[in-house]
């Protein structure tokens, strides 16, 4: 049976339960509107548990949507986690690995297909404004992956000379379309970064509203070196940072208020999430992964578990909370379901989270395992409440962290086997394996399929199913 009348069948089905299906003519396809932050922690959000600092736009999100607080990156760093949202596959799949650079000499490849391509096909304008990091050659920037608009940075914000003495990095420059319009970012321009990317998606909605559209927000903070406007400087007990995710949580709300103005509430589908964890070494210009451990650069579930909010008056259920393992490479399969998009022809590793979303009772997640890879090696594997951790070296946080914007207090550890149950140890602090034989077998013998598909440094395997990333030098 092909693959599309597998979608009708399932479109049907769906249907008649009375839940949004990609064949359902007489409904208009929602907008989608992705906010994505960089190194926020999960707890660095009002409903998660935030501290020193408010956001009240973002927990009106989660009173008149829900909250995800099983929600996982593919991998714990800013470039291989921003390939994963966009394509729907881990990033070990598709070559996109680490954080690239001005000398990155890769990109995303034009055969993989993004979000904005899924939605192309039925007609959706897209935009992107903010960081990119998926390849900073024209041939990988938006405007060639289906993006009608693209305003913001090609990779991180750090990626200049922001230190001084610093000549690890050329002039970071900002581009609009394809063309450089600042060839060298200042830390004047760094300022208004949050409220320029805020203006071009308010102004994009306002162009748009009559069509379905896709607009995602790439936000550079609170990645360091920290940076906002006047009008949120020194708002915040907790400091540089507070003042940051305020500004953030800003640009939410003006988001909400767009929607708002133009009737188009019911319509949009808005999802707010982080790229990876706290990158915990800068003290108090980072951010808080609350009770779990670790942060940005690990496996732990400090690096990989985000605070995710999404909102959809009407289809997801207010003031709902999921408790399921849901992922950003979900997000790629899900939109396609809603937006009546076909799936590309290659693999990918996301699943459709719709019934998660729609609060169905019962509705469980659809992955038997989710992998956690640092680089192209296996780490951890997780299914049900149970991870387990492989034999690996790991950056800890372990003495005093630095202060205003200077790094300090990591040093390198190592885990051997262990195990853990998230649902009574969120933590992982106690290592359960001697007492749990079957569920390490049963976990061991499930990370085979990983390193088959997708290949494992530990272990020397390649991955079957591994597409090459797009070479430059090509």
């Amino acid at each position: 049976m092909n693959r599309s009348l597998l979608r009708l069948i399932a479109g049907l089905l769906l249907a008649a339960d009375g839940f949004p299906s990609s064949v359902d003519a007489a409904r208009r396809p929602p907008n989608v509107v992705i906010v994505f932050t960089d190194d926020q922690g999960y707890a660095d959000v009002g409903c998660f548990g935030a501290e020193g600092f408010e956001t009240p736009n973002l927990d009106r999100m989660a009173a008149e949507g829900m909250r995800f607080t099983n929600f996982y990156v593919a991998q714990a760093v800013c470039g291989a986690s921003r390939a994963a949202l966009l394509t729907g596959c881990y990033p070990n799949r598709i070559g996109m690995l680490g954080a690239p650079s001005h000398a990155t000499q890769h990109g995303i490849h034009p055969d993989e297909m993004l979000l904005s391509e899924l939605v192309k096909q039925n007609g959706y304008q897209t935009a992107v404004f903010g960081k990119w990091h998926l390849g900073h050659r024209e041939a990988s920037l938006p405007l060639q992956h289906g993006f009608d608009e693209y305003f913001g940075l090609p990779y991180s914000n750090d990626m200049w000379p922001f230190h001084p003495t610093s000549k690890a990095f050329p002039d970071l420059p900002m581009i609009e379309g394809n063309e450089i319009v600042i060839p060298a970012v200042t830390p004047e321009d760094q300022t208004h970064l949050t409220t320029w990317y805020t203006e071009h998606a308010v102004d994009f909605i306002n162009r748009n509203h009559d069509a379905p559209f896709l607009l995602y927000v790439a936000h550079s903070m609170p990645h360091v070196p920290l940076f906002c406007s006047e009008k949120f400087e020194g708002k915040s007990e907790q400091g540089a940072y507070g003042d940051v995710i305020m500004e953030i949580d800003w640009c939410v709300g003006e988001i909400l208020a767009a929607l708002d103005t133009h009737g188009i509430d019911d319509d949009t589908l808005m999802i707010f999430t982080s790229d990876n964890g706290p990158w915990l070494s800068y003290g108090n210009h980072a951010g808080s992964a609350g009770p779990l451990r670790e942060g940005k650069g690990t496996t732990w579930e400090g690096g990989v578990r985000e605070p995710c909010i999404m909102r959809w008056p009407g289809h997801i259920p207010a003031g709902a909370v999921c408790h399921e393992l849901a992922a950003t490479i979900d997000i790629f399969p899900t939109v396609a379901r809603l937006s009546g998009g076909e799936l590309p022809g290659h693999p990918i590793d996301g699943e459709d989270i719709w019934p998660l979303m729609a609060g169905v009772p019962g509705a469980t997640t659809p992955h038997e395992a989710y992998y956690y890879y640092w680089g192209k090696h296996l780490q951890a594997i997780r299914s049900g409440d149970w991870k387990l951790h492989f034999p690996h070296a790991y950056r800890s946080l372990t003495g005093e962290p630095g202060r205003d914007g200077r790094p300090n207090g990591y040093s390198q550890q190592k885990t051997g086997l262990a195990l853990f149950n998230l649902a009574d140890d969120v933590g992982e602090t106690t290592d359960v394996k001697d007492e749990y034989p079957d569920v390490v077998e049963r976990l061991q013998s499930l990370a085979e399929t990983a390193r088959t598909e997708l290949g494992d440094s530990a272990t020397n395997q390649p991955g079957a199913g591994y597409r090459a990333p797009m070479r430059f030098e090509e």
